[in-house]
């Protein structure tokens, strides 16, 4: 099925993340908004993230659930705002993400320990679960607050130092 993409960039309450460095802002743009303890992220699937079927590339859906694993673990929880280097991440592609559709995710982190996040995601295309997904990230470096951490960041979260 050959679908326009859609005018519309977000839902209503998502705002633009500038997360994810350069290659994120790249491929994106990725979206955010809070519901509830859980950071929502999405992204409208655009003609430049298809693959020959006009679906939605794995390899556009392997980043939005990196970012989204790892990025998700720095504002649903208490460790600082660091760099979260993938050490492992496995994807079970459960449907396709047509051309146009909103593709959605959420984050449970599952452990913190002192070096390693613990997390795992499901991401749905306009309702449709399209990928479970799982990470480890090693806690590396302190980043500096970056323009994105205000558009994140709870309005009860105090800025980090």
């Amino acid at each position: 099925m050959n679908r326009e993409p859609n005018t519309v960039s977000a839902p209503e309450g998502f705002e633009p993340a500038g997360i994810g460095g350069r290659f994120a802002v790249d491929n994106g743009p990725l979206y955010v908004r809070w519901a509830g303890t859980h950071l929502l992220f999405g992204f409208r699937v655009e003609p430049r993230h298809v693959n020959p079927g006009n679906q939605c590339h794995g390899g556009m859906l392997g980043m939005f659930a990196d970012i989204m694993l790892s990025t998700a673990a720095q504002y649903q929880t208490d460790i600082p705002r660091q760099f979260l280097p993938t050490i492992s991440l496995q994807m079970d592609f459960i449907a396709a993400a047509p051309l146009g559709s909103w593709v959605q995710g959420q984050t449970d982190i599952l452990r913190v320990t002192r070096n390693l996040v613990f997390s795992q995601g499901l991401v749905e295309a306009d309702g449709t679960l399209v990928l479970r997904a799982s990470g480890v990230f090693r806690r590396g470096p302190l980043l500096p607050e970056s323009p994105g951490d205000e558009t994140i960041r709870l309005p009860v979260t105090p800025a980090r130092s």
